[in-house]
Parts: structure tokens; sequence; C-alpha cells
């Protein structure tokens, strides 16, 4: 098959996506697939639409992820096309020329269900859930709205603030909380705040994402995720970080992080935590694939955090080694999406 994988846009994942992408579509290569990795927002502007799904080695590079977030301005002034179009030169004629579209979208800017809606409207078939589901899961707070009574999941509030009520805001603020844009991932801008000088400044960051926040219950526990294919959980898998908690350095830095699949956890536990993830996808209208996120406390209750609908695909990503455990290799897994998703398209 022709197939693109796209990646990059203008999200503050966007390592983290054309990590996925480019691990994604040498996959897809190996397997014969015409694969080529697309960035969404930086387009073809240097390509023939012609020739190019004959690119040598299918457009791939050499993407790792950072520690720090990418630079959006440094990326916008690499356009040669300043308009204020997401999709970059060619991105739209060559998506229309594949067999489907591999979204390895992370974030605002792909993961959000935007790109799906234009999908749908142009009829280009694509991988993951759909516009819909994609937007609720993309908002945390919308999200627990929705499954607050199927699931367990930590008290939590919304916020819209300024800089100038932060103190305030602080003030009235019951601490342990863990401090979270409502429309992010990756855990960037994620904190963990005990005493009010971290709440001041986890808020302060948290501006830089938008004023909109989620102050969310800290609930001590193991932190353990579950990812769900074709409908169905996948083997829990653990996650140890070898120095504070499970945040956007600790999750693709390699070795930063010890990785448990299947789980060191009870039979019963498992059993609780397949049945709420399912729950929470089934519940909010995905399709396809998605992990969720939960702690697990000392008595095994399974306090949900939130769903991503385009799970990393990086080489120190969760669903990949959860696959594993099932006996799905990283390609048998890309494959199964696309199957899946051709599936679900073909019946909308």
């Amino acid at each position: 098959m022709k197939i693109v994988v796209l990646a990059g846009g203008l999200s503050m994942e966007r390592n983290v996506s054309l990590s996925s992408g480019n691990k994604v579509c040498r996959a897809l290569r190996a397997r014969g697939h015409q694969a080529i990795l697309v960035d969404m927002f930086l387009g073809l502007e240097r390509y023939s639409l012609d020739t190019i799904f004959d690119a040598p080695d299918g457009l791939c590079g050499d993407y790792s992820v950072a520690k720090e977030a990418p630079d959006l301005d440094a990326v916008r002034e690499s356009r040669g096309d300043r308009s204020a179009n997401l999709f970059g030169q060619g991105v739209i004629d060559v998506c229309r020329r594949a067999d489907v579209v591999f979204l390895a979208l992370h974030g605002t800017c792909g993961e959000d269900g935007r790109v799906q809606a234009a999908f749908d409207l142009l009829g280009i078939p694509y991988t993951g859930s759909g516009y819909l589901g994609s937007a609720i899961a993309m908002d945390k707070d919308l999200t627990k709205r929705l499954v607050a009574d199927k699931v367990i999941t930590p008290r939590w509030r919304v916020v819209t603030y300024t800089a100038e009520e932060v103190d305030a805001l602080a003030e009235e603020t019951r601490l342990p909380c863990v401090v979270k844009p409502i429309a992010s991932g990756s855990s960037i801008g994620v904190s963990i705040a005990k005493d009010q000088d971290a709440l001041k400044a986890a808020l302060r960051e948290c501006l830089a994402y938008g004023n909109r926040v989620i102050l969310e219950q800290y609930v001590k526990g193991r932190e353990i995720q579950v990812g769900i294919l074709a409908g169905q959980a996948m083997p829990s898998i653990e996650i140890i970080p070898k120095q504070g908690f499970y945040d956007y350095a600790n999750k693709y830095q390699a070795g930063a992080a010890e990785e448990i699949t299947p789980a060191p956890i009870p039979a019963a536990w498992e059993r609780n935590l397949r049945e709420a993830a399912e729950t929470v996808f089934k519940t909010i209208g995905l399709s396809v694939y998605s992990r969720a996120d939960f702690i697990v406390t000392a008595d095994g209750t399974p306090y949900f955090l939130e769903i991503n609908t385009l799970p990393g695909m990086t080489p120190t990503s969760l669903v990949p080694q959860e696959a594993a455990a099932m006996g799905l290799s990283y390609e048998d897994l890309c494959e199964r999406i696309i199957e899946e998703s051709l599936k679900v398209r073909r019946n909308a």
C-alpha cells in the first residue's frame, strides 16, 4: 500500500510525534509498503508529488526526543509558507494519493479531532479514532465528566486564571495536588505540588500552555497503564521512574524509568484495570487503539487519570511493549492498527 505517515505538526509534542512517525514508517517499509514520513506543518515544499512514494528511505531520518520541548517559533520560521495553514505545502494532496494515512501526530495538532474531521470531509482514510472521540479525549475535564459515574477518578476542578490570580488560587487549593494543562499530552506542563510555593510555580508554568488547568487530587500509588487494541485491553504495564514522576523527560529518555509488562499485580487488579480501560474507551466513543493511564492504590483501587487516542510509538513507548507481551511485534502492531482502522472507516 501507499501510506503517508503523518507526523510533526505544530504542537508541543512535535518531537515525540516525529520519533513515533519515523519508527512507524521504517516498520511499514520493512513490510514492503510504500510508506513515507511527512511533516504535517513543514510539508513537502522541496519535493515532487509525482514521485514522492519512491523517495529514498521514505523521507525517514534520525529523530530522537530531546529533554526540552520544541521551539515552535523556530519551526514556524523554518517554513517558506508563512500562512496560518497548519497543513504544509502538498500535505493534503499527498494524503489524497495514499491508500491510508497513519496518524503519528500527538497533542493539539492532530490528536484533538481537527485533522480527523478534515480527513472525513475529504474522504481520506486514516488510523485511529474519529473526530468526536478524539476531541473528547483531548479535554481532560470533559472526559472525566463523561466517565466519573462509571469508573473511579481523582477529585478535580477546572480553573481559568491569570498571572495576577496565582497567589489567591494557591491559597484556596487543597494540597497536595496535581496541576495539568487541560488539553496537552506527554506530561507537558504537569506538576505535583506539595506546598504553596510549588503550586504557584506550577500555575505560572501552565500559563505557557493556556489559562485553563485541572487541579486534581493527588493519589499515592503505582502508575499503571493499559493499552487497548480493537476494543480489547492489552496486558497492563507498570512505570517506575528512577527519580521524580513520569514526566516528559522520564517518558522519552531511554533508561529514565523501569517499565514492566505485564505489571506484577494480582489477577483481580488486572481485571479491574482492563474493565475500567475498556469502559472509558467505549463511553467516549473511541475506536481502533488507545492507552488509558491509572494510579493504583495499595488496596488495588484503580484511579483513572486520562486516555490517549494516539499513544506514542517511539522507541521507549508503552503500547508497543504491551503488544510485544501479547506476541505482536512492532511491525505486526502497525499492520494491525491499519487493518482495524480501515474496517472502521469502511463502516462509518
